[in-house]
């Protein structure tokens, strides 16, 4: 059995998965598993009240999603750096959106440039994925010091070697203009670029 296959078949029986990502190591779980989505929170000791942020396989599922698609994360969407390390936050540009999406006025997407990481997208739709890290603290570069950091443990990991610990570049594409909220990977000077 592959990785994706594995990392696949984890998440659709309701698994949480420990899995490297473009950036950082990242926690995922599908969104159709409320218990998942609880032992994913109960992990990184999350408040509740921080939303957990979505991967998608391609920009092609973001309006069936509800997501409203604005000028600015249109360009960036259309720019180099998407697949990669952007992460936009979007409004909703209606009040249909899946169960799992309810109650949340805005929320964080990003397209990994991770051939591993898009092929599971695309075989298991949208996933939460967050930084395998405690809330608050930083990201450790491998999967020891995460599993030692966790309150618990995934029920797969994926070790990946060493990876960085810069997140991706967040920006908020719901204000005009749009803001960036958090430096990351992608600096501040190639986001403009696409925005001006």
């Amino acid at each position: 059995m592959t990785d994706v296959e594995k990392i696949v078949a984890c998440l659709q029986t309701g698994g949480v998965v420990l899995l490297p990502t473009d950036t950082v190591y990242g926690l995922a779980v599908s969104p159709n598993f409320d218990a998942s989505i609880d032992r994913l929170f109960a992990l990184k000791r999350r408040p509740r009240n921080v939303n957990l942020p979505i991967m998608v396989a391609s920009d092609a599922e973001l309006e069936p999603l509800g997501f409203e698609i604005s000028d600015s994360a249109r360009r960036l969407l259309r720019s180099p750096l998407i697949p990669g390390s952007l992460t936009l936050a979007m409004g909703f540009s209606s009040d249909y959106r899946p169960a799992w999406l309810a109650g949340r006025d805005e929320a964080a997407v990003r397209i990994p440039n991770d051939e591993r990481l898009l092929a599971v997208l695309r075989k298991t739709g949208p996933l939460l994925v967050t930084s395998a890290n405690a809330h608050s603290a930083e990201t450790p570069d491998n999967v020891a010091g995460i599993l030692a950091q966790l309150d618990g443990a995934p029920d797969l990991s994926i070790d990946g070697g060493t990876l960085r610990t810069t997140a991706s570049t967040l920006v908020n594409c719901r204000v005009d203009p749009p803001r960036i909220e958090r430096l990351g990977v992608v600096p501040e000077s190639e986001v403009l670029k696409y925005l001006s």
